[in-house]
């Protein structure tokens, strides 16, 4: 691996030995953003590098550089498994495959193992080439991708058996950092050292878009809308930006921007359901939520002792996941983040003051903004039949 990955922008060399986090409080709780309910989930015994919610957003997945996965239970933040014992060296990633109850894991031991989330047994164990930095598994459950740094290569298996379908060697130009699948099962989207992005068509079998982005330094992670339409990127430069790869507008204006959101390198980005947030991690130990439609932030969350490595959003929107070098997972209640005076000042100062509507469909309440013109809470949105999910804004 380059020198560059060994040193990610490192705002604070120090690794803080005289603040310990006892008992969930934090660093930030004299401010008024500390109101947000959370809830800390305490079980690895190393930095943790990854966090999903999953079961309909009633369990989480976490994986770590202690070498376990760790499956929980949202409400009372136990632990209901831990898997353990597959891995010789730091576990990078973990992701669920869908309807089928199985667990994959990569690590630095340059191996992808397949786990039986019912019994802990692990069904199979492929061997990569180097280390391998990332994976994630089809919406179908069918395929796993899984990124490494040995000839900056990406790898396409059967998530059933492990058997290796696609080896693409040098497919970036220095490290692949992360991978992911789109939600049609169409693309694998991979992000790189080299700075480039890069989709790889699975019916095609080759890669079908190269961008060569404006960002500065690595390219950290990244994430599609629900609909495929929009991709954002993650940098070490402290910026996102996001790419309409369906229309390809980005050529001629370059990806849209999203800065001064984070004061490190940011780690990983999520969209919610709807496309309507964006939620990033970074360095500097905060979490941001977006507006993806005006561009920008509306609310930091503060509390991780050390870098945040991982986020995601549940589908209801009222929870965010945070995983950290600190060795915790936090479970952010943003339900009623909108009703905050930081967030509605942000709101009212790009135009886009929330209120409290009542759903034409369902007759409950939800919070939108007038100049929207929304009459129907986004769950009868999806519901309501020829109606497609938002789109992100044209870039």
């Amino acid at each position: 691996m380059s020198q560059a990955l060994l040193d990610p922008l490192l705002l604070d060399e120090e690794i803080h030995e005289e603040k310990k986090d006892t008992g969930g409080s934090s660093l930030w709780e004299h401010e008024a953003l500390a109101q947000i309910p959370v809830k800390v989930l305490r079980g690895h015994a190393d930095s943790i590098t990854s966090c999903h919610f999953c079961f309909h957003d009633t369990r989480l997945l976490t994986s770590s550089h202690d070498k376990t996965v760790i499956f929980w239970d949202v409400e009372t933040r136990a632990q209901l498994m831990q898997l353990k014992g597959g891995h010789s060296g730091a576990i990078t990633a973990c992701c669920l495959v869908p309807e089928k109850n199985r667990v994959i894991t990569s690590s630095w031991d340059k191996t992808i193992n397949a786990w039986d989330l019912e019994t802990g047994k692990i069904l199979w164990t492929v061997m990569q080439g180097g280390l391998l930095m990332s994976c994630s598994v089809s919406g179908d459950g069918e395929y796993v991708a899984s990124a490494s740094d040995m000839e900056n290569a990406l790898y396409i298996n059967c998530a059933d058996t492990g058997q290796r379908l696609h080896y693409i060697p040098g497919h970036h130009t220095s490290t692949v950092m992360s991978c992911r699948f789109d939600a049609q099962n169409q693309h694998v989207a991979s992000v790189s050292a080299d700075r480039s992005i890069k989709l790889w068509d699975l019916y095609s079998h080759k890669t079908t878009l190269s961008i060569n982005s404006t960002h500065t330094n690595v390219i950290s992670g990244c994430c599609f809308t629900q609909n495929g339409h929009c991709l954002c990127t993650a940098s070490w430069d402290r910026t996102l930006q996001l790419w309409d790869v369906q229309t390809g507008s980005f050529r001629n204006r370059g990806g849209e921007k999203l800065c001064k959101g984070h004061e490190g390198s940011i780690s990983s980005c999520v969209f919610s359901n709807d496309a309507s947030i964006l939620v990033s991690g970074a360095y500097d130990r905060t979490v941001a939520l977006w507006d993806v439609k005006g561009l920008y932030r509306t609310l930091v969350l503060k509390g991780h002792l050390d870098w945040v490595t991982y986020v995601d959003i549940s589908a209801d929107k009222n929870w965010v996941a945070s995983s950290s070098k600190d060795c915790t997972v936090r479970l952010w209640n943003i339900e009623q983040h909108e009703s905050i005076p930081a967030v509605r000042q942000s709101r009212r100062a790009h135009g886009h003051e929330t209120h409290i509507l009542k759903c034409e469909e369902c007759g409950k309440a939800f919070s939108g903004s007038r100049l929207e013109n929304i009459t129907m809470c986004v769950f009868c949105r999806m519901k309501t039949p020829n109606r497609t999910l938002p789109s992100p804004p044209p870039l």
